[in-house]
């Protein structure tokens, strides 16, 4: 079944919480389309289309929460991004200074102060809230989604998280039109999305501390902190599981391999705790 997720105040929320009412209720299978604002709340570029709560939605413009059935905490929630475009304009911040992006979806491109670049949409932000109580912050991505600000998230691939609460909460938002690795300004191409589309799903037969994701042609899986080494620690340790399950492969032997197959990256470094993903190519390695 296919959900619409109509863009109404209602739908919105600018924080986590495990208290926020579901708005939507699917069953695993089920897919979710939707419009995403800008990460500051804008559909137009000159304003912002709702009136904000300044207690509650200083954070992105987040669309949810979606109970999904059968969710539990402990288990693993599956998002397929199946289709994602663009609005006409997006925004990129340079120590303090906006410069404006003209986006064409058909051609795949955004032009803006004499630069034009290719168009790679994705969310910025999948995730659920911590299973904590109280108001907390969309901002730092965290062991259950969020902001991962992660550029290989585009349509076609899949976002495994873990669950922290019964029912999963997942929200869903942030477009971004493009972006680097790092995102070192701070800002993407930060752009609402005339269109996108997800299904969900539950997995039951994999255990997850971290996120983990499936791109084309490659394993990824994500670690986050403050500091950044320790992130990293927490994304090879995730690819380490994967590399033992996926490659039959004892743990030092994972770790051999993957000092010289795996890419180790930073998603972004700007959203207090940063992001590390690590990469594995399906074609990196050969058995005889």
């Amino acid at each position: 079944m296919i959900h619409e997720l109509p863009l109404e105040r209602r739908t919105l929320h600018g924080h986590f919480s495990r208290d926020l009412p579901p708005v939507l209720e699917v069953a695993p299978g089920d897919s979710i389309r939707f419009k995403v604002l800008n990460a500051g709340w804008h559909w137009d570029l000159d304003r912002v289309l709702f009136e904000l709560d300044p207690a509650l939605d200083e954070g992105h413009a987040l669309c949810g929460p979606i109970r999904v059935q059968g969710a539990e905490a402990g288990g693993v929630l599956s998002v397929r991004v199946d289709e994602l475009r663009a609005h006409d304009w997006g925004v990129t911040f340079g120590d303090g200074e906006m410069f404006t992006w003209s986006l064409d979806a058909e051609a795949g491109t955004a032009s803006g102060h004499g630069a034009t670049v290719d168009l790679a949409p994705f969310l910025g932000v999948i995730g659920m809230p911590p299973p904590e109580p109280g108001i907390h912050p969309t901002a730092p991505p965290r062991r259950f989604g969020g902001n991962i600000d992660c550029k290989e998230l585009v349509a076609g691939s899949t976002l495994f998280l873990p669950v922290p609460l019964d029912g999963a909460h997942l929200s869903l938002g942030d477009g971004h039109g493009a972006q680097g690795d790092g995102e070192v300004s701070g800002t993407a191409i930060e752009c609402p999305l005339e269109h996108a589309q997800v299904t969900v799903g539950l997995v039951d037969d994999l255990e997850l501390d971290w996120p983990i994701a499936r791109i084309r042609g490659a394993w990824m899986s994500f670690g986050f902190d403050e500091d950044l080494d320790t992130a990293m620690g927490h994304a090879v340790e995730t690819m380490l599981d994967l590399m033992e399950r996926e490659l039959a492969v004892t743990r030092p032997h994972a770790l051999a391999l993957a000092s010289v197959v795996v890419d180790v990256r930073v998603t972004q470094a700007v959203n207090g705790v940063k992001g590390v993903h690590a990469v594995l190519r399906d074609e990196a390695i050969r058995f005889s």
